[in-house]
Order: C-alpha cells, then sequence, then structure tokens
C-alpha cells in the first residue's frame, strides 16, 4: 500500500506537468486523427488525406532531427513548447474554421497542423517530463498516455457532433476540443517550468534532497547538457539505439496505424459487438494497458516492460490471424493495451539509459525516429486490410513484426550503452563514473 502511494504523488507541480501532457496528446489525437478517420471525404478524399499525415509527420520528425543537435543549448524547452503549443492552437481552429468548399487551404492548415501539434505533444512536453521525472518516468507517462485510448473513444462523440443536424458542422465536432486545448496550454504556460527546481518542486517529488542539493544538480546538468557527448552522428551510430528504438516504432505502428482504419476492420472481420461497445472496450483495454506497462516501466526497466508489450503484439497477431469476428476482436484489444504504452517507452528509454545531461539530445532523436516508422502505419494498416488478406493480413504482419520488435529488444543491452557513454566521455575529456551501472 505505502508503494503505490508513493508511485502516484507526483506533487501539485507534477500532476500540472501531467495533466498539461495528457491533454496535449487529446489534442494531437483530435487534429491528427479525427481528420483523418472523419473529415477526410469532406476535404480531398482518404487517399489525399493519409498522404498529407504521412508527409507532415516525416517533415516533423526532420525538424525533431535538427533540434535534436541544439536543444541542449536552447535556453527554455519551456518556452519553445509554449509557442508549439500556440501554433497548433491557432491552427487547430483554421482545421474547424474553413469550410469543405475551400479544400486546399484545410489541408495546408491541417498540415501545418500535424506538424506543430506532433511536436509540441510529444517532443517539447516529452522533454520536460524527463527533467521533471528520471526514474518515474513510467509511471508518468503511463498515466498521460491514457490520453490515447480515451482520446480514440471520443471519436464516436465526436462525428456524432460533426453529423448530428443532417448537415456536417466540423466547428460544433472539434468545440470542446479546442477548448480543453486552450486550457492545457495555459496549465503549461503557468504552473510548469524547465526544472522541478525552479518552482520550489523536487525532481521525482524526492523531497529528500535539500533544495540547496537539487539546485545544484539543476545548474551542473544545465552545464552539462550544454557539451553532451551524444551528439547526433553517436546517437546514429550506436547500435543498441537502433535495437532500442526500431521496436518503439513497430509499436506505434500496428496500435495507432489500426486506431486510423478502426471502423473498416470491425465490418470486414464481422466482431460480434456494435462500433460504440467495442471503442469502449478498446478505451478500457488502452486505459488499463497503458497504466499497468507504465508501471512495469518503472518497477522492471524499460527493456523487460516493452519486451512484455511485443509480446502481446505477437498474441495479437495470432489472434487475428483466426478467421473468427470474436479473436479479431481480441486482438484489437491487444492492440489497444499497448496502444497508450508505446508512446510511454520514448521518453523512458532515454531517460533509463542515458544520463540526465544527454536525455534531451538522445530522446530527441527516439521520439522522431519511432514516429516516422509509426507515420507509415495507417497506409500500410490500409493497404493491407483492403489486400486479398483483408483484414487477417493486417493482423499477421502485426504478429511477424511482434517476433521482429521482441528479438531486438531482447538484444538491446544497456552496458553496450554504459561502454559507448564511457568511450565518448574520454574522447572529449570528461570524467568517467558509474552512473549508468546496473541500468536495467
Amino acid at each position: 500500500m505505502t508503494q503505490q502511494k508513493k508511485s502516484v504523488n507526483f506533487g501539485f507541480r507534477g500532476w500540472m506537468l501531467l495533466v498539461y501532457q495528457f491533454i496535449a496528446y487529446i489534442a494531437m489525437t483530435a487534429y491528427t486523427n479525427y481528420p483523418l478517420n472523419i473529415l477526410a471525404d469532406m476535404y480531398g478524399g482518404a487517399q489525399k488525406i493519409s498522404m498529407i499525415f504521412t508527409g507532415c509527420t516525416i517533415v516533423g520528425v526532420i525538424i525533431q532531427l535538427v533540434l535534436s543537435s541544439y536543444i541542449g543549448r536552447m535556453k527554455s524547452t519551456k518556452a519553445f513548447g509554449a509557442i508549439l503549443g500556440a501554433a497548433a492552437l491557432l491552427l487547430g481552429v483554421a482545421v474547424m474554421m474553413i469550410s469543405p468548399a475551400n479544400p486546399l487551404l484545410w489541408q495546408v492548415c491541417y498540415g501545418l497542423e500535424i506538424v506543430s501539434v506532433t511536436v509540441y505533444a510529444t517532443f517539447a512536453i516529452g522533454i520536460l517530463i524527463g527533467q521533471w521525472f528520471p526514474r518515474r518516468k513510467g509511471t508518468v507517462m503511463g498515466i498521460a498516455t491514457l490520453a490515447f485510448p480515451v482520446g480514440n473513444a471520443l471519436i464516436g462523440p465526436f462525428a456524432a457532433r460533426v453529423f448530428a443536424d443532417g448537415q456536417p458542422n466540423v466547428v460544433s465536432g472539434f468545440l470542446p476540443f479546442i477548448i480543453v486545448a486552450f486550457i492545457g496550454w495555459l496549465i503549461g504556460l503557468v504552473f510548469v517550468k524547465d526544472y522541478p527546481e525552479q518552482c520550489g518542486a523536487y525532481r521525482d517529488n524526492d523531497k529528500s534532497l535539500t533544495p540547496e542539493i537539487a539546485k545544484a544538480m539543476m545548474e551542473q546538468e544545465i552545464e552539462n547538457k550544454k557539451t553532451t557527448v551524444w551528439k547526433l552522428g553517436h546517437t546514429f551510430g550506436c547500435a543498441d539505439f537502433w535495437l532500442g528504438t526500431i521496436p518503439l516504432g513497430f509499436l506505434l505502428m500496428f496500435s495507432v496505424g489500426a486506431m486510423t482504419q478502426t471502423s473498416a476492420i470491425i465490418e470486414a472481420s464481422g466482431m460480434p459487438l456494435p462500433f460504440s461497445a467495442i471503442m469502449l472496450l478498446v478505451c478500457i483495454f488502452g486505459c488499463i494497458g497503458s497504466y499497468v506497462l507504465g508501471l512495469l516501466d518503472t518497477r522492471l526497466g524499460t527493456k523487460q516492460s516493452v519486451s512484455i508489450a511485443t509480446v502481446i503484439m505477437i498474441t495479437a497477431g495470432v489472434l487475428g490471424a483466426i478467421p473468427n469476428g470474436a479473436s479479431a476482436l481480441a486482438a484489437l484489444l491487444c492492440l489497444s493495451l499497448f496502444m497508450g504504452a508505446a508512446s510511454n517507452y520514448m521518453v523512458s528509454i532515454a531517460a533509463q539509459y542515458w544520463r540526465r545531461e544527454d536525455f534531451p539530445s538522445v530522446f530527441g532523436v527516439v521520439n522522431p525516429i519511432a514516429n516516422i516508422i509509426q507515420s507509415i502505419g495507417p497506409m500500410i494498416i490500409a493497404r493491407l486490410l483492403f489486400s486479398p488478406m483483408g483484414y487477417q493480413g493486417v493482423f499477421i504482419v502485426c504478429g511477424v513484426v511482434g517476433v521482429v520488435s521482441l528479438i531486438m529488444i531482447l538484444s538491446f543491452s544497456p552496458a553496450r550503452v554504459k561502454a559507448a557513454d564511457d568511450k565518448y566521455r574520454e574522447a572529449a575529456g570528461k570524467a568517467l563514473d558509474d552512473a549508468l551501472v546496473g541500468r536495467k
């Protein structure tokens, strides 16, 4: 009981950061997924909108890769995120206000919104999470990423509002989301700083540190970030970076990709429940999976938690290969279990196996690489779904990729990351220590 209480005690400011991240994820889901799922036919067709989704996600990836080389010298990640959030809000208003009679302008704004809201929600705020919660990031992100199953559950009410009066009303559907997104942005602006020590809070809400020690640690970390040894070339040259990151992208590819085609998968497989009931189950299982896998991330280590997620991915593939509606439903619920957790891991892996001073630079590469793999998910899922294999092909390929992912993450070695860190630090004239010893 004591341990559980400790695991969810983040402090007031910590909770505000968590709410900030949660709402940003809701906004990202609403303004990237909902148009692709519900509005595509109104603004140019599913094929064109899915191409915009993929292309602009890749643009966002390139921006993050460029920023990863400068993030250590950035004066304020919080201010950078606030600017991105403001841009995402303005573009979100444009997406909801532009009439279907002007599809080209809408497509431009939708593409820019994908870039801004993705970098805002997954990159800028993700760095803050890692700086506030270096040891408890799994638990924090396990709660924050409940936003993804919740967001997917709200797609039904969104569609109902859009088409409530017979004539499409996009403004009505998006209005609750833009209000919530604005409130989340204000919470981040008022209550969150780059580091907890800057507002009287504590990293990991660990009050055993005196304010003087905590401030000294923060100042040393800020200085060390400027000379991080994990530059882009070193990160790309680390085999374990790829062994750890690619499975995260694959988890996202199939969970997020499937969620953009839920209606078609449900219809093709003949699942034994109505759409609204299935999406409610997807939400429930997604929330359970996100929280439990997040706790396992904190308690067992990121590698072990990712391994469990890939086993669930393989299970989804086996169940979905069976030509039966009930089995297809079970497979979809397996995808739901790791849907939110898949987004936990990008913060977790960089914080777990690299130093705090190196976290922003490494996360700045993990996040875009995983997201570029994710970005092709909707197209791959759609192609498989409408191929001769049908919906079963989606799950069969998911299972095969799950096996590859499991092999890769089991091959990932924290000890080799530590050895690479020693090599780069020695070459840079930095002291060697045991900071990365025992990371599991």
